[in-house]
């Protein structure tokens, strides 16, 4: 027996702010958040200066011992929980701590902090800085396990360290748990901190954007002029719960998730392979048992590199046949890595509940390798969808669509 799986509270946090209304007027100004970084000028060999830092962000003054082994990326994530929590009615809700709630959680690495003081041990021998919590914080799956400590989940924990789809895996396998009956309700989602390691992961493939003296004319998602990513951070959190419980207690609800693909490509760790994205994508349309020509918008991943757009575009193309709507939310907060999953999961239900669509930035002339499709590209789009799809790609060749459908 299956059930079926429902959301009832989401947030994020961003370089445009935590709220759907702080955010949507930005993405109307079709501006994005990249500024040049002068911190990232201590290394001549860098190549990027450019990122989408969260700034003036204030964490709540939570208790010191239920956040001292948090470091930036598990606040981010708890934060972001929270107000999600909160909008679902949970918060404080005994489901939360009685066995009944999980989480499934991710993001690319915990935070960098600490790695330092472990390099410099094993290059001096020093044990300068080392903590009892430096490894909590460092470790991948820091964010899941602090937030069940925190909130006091005694669920299963499930750790999705998938890079660029830690936050869609999280989403999709928290479904799973839910609609198999192994859980009623999952904390979902993804979260990253920012760092100039991250850049120098990407720029050492020559991904990265070095448009540094116009950071508001980069990332360029599907342009024939794009350049490379943008590293961003952020956090998103959706709570996923049990239609049937969700109803029973009144819950309100924003969106029904339908449909999961995951698989892995098999051939390359930093070349995706169009034909396994599509296969995920059908994947996801098979699970919601939806014919593709019912989803309204696609949110793509969008990373505005060179073979990751057109192998993307051209896989959505195969699969759909025709002209979807298709937009990247990454042009304007960069690539936020193991949160973009969630966090462009979160944006497409907002987006999707509210009837617009938000264009993808500095999309000026799509490149004629990239698939035929309906690139919302000048100005945001009014829709009326049922179901719309949100889809994510990573290294290592892990390929996630998420599709979701509007709460009737």
């Amino acid at each position: 027996m299956s059930h079926r799986v429902v959301v009832t509270g989401m947030s994020g946090i961003t370089a445009f702010g935590d709220t759907w209304e702080k955010i949507r007027p930005q993405l109307e100004s079709k501006k994005n958040a990249v500024r040049y970084m002068t911190e990232w000028d201590c290394s001549d060999d860098l190549r990027t200066r450019l990122a989408a830092p969260i700034e003036n962000y204030v964490f709540p003054k939570f208790p010191r011992k239920k956040v001292r082994s948090m470091g930036r990326v598990s606040l981010l994530a708890t934060c972001a929980t929270q107000t999600a929590l909160e909008q679902a009615g949970l918060l404080t809700s005994e489901i939360l701590t009685d066995g009944r709630t999980g989480i499934a959680y991710g993001s690319s690495s915990g935070s960098m902090a600490p790695i330092t003081v472990f390099s410099n041990m094993l290059n001096t021998g020093s044990m300068t800085g080392f903590t009892s919590t430096s490894y909590v914080e460092m470790m991948s799956h820091t964010a899941p396990v602090n937030m069940g400590v925190f909130f006091g989940c005694k669920g299963r924990i499930i750790p999705t360290s998938s890079a660029c789809t830690s936050g869609s895996q999280g989403i999709g396998y928290a479904y799973e748990a839910i609609k198999y009956g192994k859980q009623q309700v999952m904390i979902a989602g993804g979260a990253e901190e920012l760092n100039i390691t991250q850049a120098a992961v990407f720029d050492s493939l020559f991904a990265t954007s070095t448009q540094n003296s116009s950071p508001q004319l980069s990332p360029k998602p599907f342009d024939k002029n794009r350049d490379g990513l943008v590293i961003g951070e952020g956090a998103g959190t959706l709570i996923l719960e049990n239609y049937d419980h969700a109803k029973q207690r009144g819950a309100n609800i924003l969106a029904e998730v339908v449909g999961f693909g995951c698989n892995s490509d098999g051939a390359h760790v930093t070349q995706p392979k169009q034909e396994t994205m599509a296969t995920a994508m059908q994947l996801a349309l098979q699970d919601a048992q939806v014919e593709a020509a019912r989803i309204g918008y696609v949110s793509a991943h969008g990373t505005a590199t060179d073979r990751g757009d057109v192998a993307e575009s051209n896989a959505t193309r195969s699969v759909f046949g025709r002209n979807v709507p298709i937009s990247s939310l990454k042009s304007y907060f960069g690539h936020t890595l193991g949160a973009c999953g969630s966090l462009e999961a979160w944006l497409t239900i907002e987006m999707m509940n509210s009837g617009w669509f938000a264009p993808t930035a500095n999309l000026d002339e799509v490149d004629p390798e990239c698939g035929e499709l309906d690139y919302i590209t000048e100005s945001d789009r009014v829709l009326d969808c049922e179901y719309v799809m949100s889809n994510n790609f990573a290294f290592g060749g892990i390929n996630t669509s998420l599709i979701f459908k509007k709460a009737t």
